[in-house]
């Protein structure tokens, strides 16, 4: 792959992260957006993207590894969106506040940058759709196309 089409995925996926502090700090149709622990661990897992494909494209020799690392970072990702959905369609199993919660709040990096990784909302929690979709449903979405293209383009070979 490309040098820039690693840039892009970069980019993208960062933006997928600005759009969600966006709605964080602003809400939708009047209700704020307050990410649950699952919603936090999605961040990581775009952020992980983020970084691996930036990396890919500054050193060339382990271009091929942070490919790898950026695809597990979306196959993570796929995992904590798919587990969000599911929850999102089973609200019986959600009991409250989630011991994930609790555990991730006491990292410092949610401590120091509270704004981007702070767990305050409840991860089943029904909020008002965008186009039609879940917040998580949108995420799902975004990482299946994330790990679709950087699987098709894994042992693709330079032309």
């Amino acid at each position: 792959m490309s040098s820039a089409r690693y840039l892009y995925l970069s980019l993208f996926s960062l933006g997928l992260v600005i759009f969600a502090v966006l709605l964080q700090q602003t809400g939708y149709r009047g209700v704020s957006f307050l990410p649950c622990p699952l919603c936090i661990l999605q961040r990581v897992g775009y952020l992980g993207v983020t970084i691996f494909c930036f990396l890919a494209v500054g050193i060339a020799p382990l271009r091929r590894f942070f490919h790898v690392l950026a695809l597990l970072s979306a196959t993570y990702g796929v995992s904590v969106a798919g587990r969000q959905v599911w929850l999102l369609s089973h609200p019986e199993t959600s009991c409250g506040i989630d011991p994930l919660e609790v555990w991730i709040n006491q990292f410092q990096l949610s401590q120091s940058v509270s704004w981007l990784f702070k767990a305050d909302g409840l991860c089943s929690a029904q909020l008002p759709a965008i186009l039609g979709l879940q917040v998580p449903e949108w995420s799902l979405f975004w990482f299946s196309v994330l790990f679709l293209i950087l699987l098709a383009t894994l042992f693709k070979k330079k032309p």
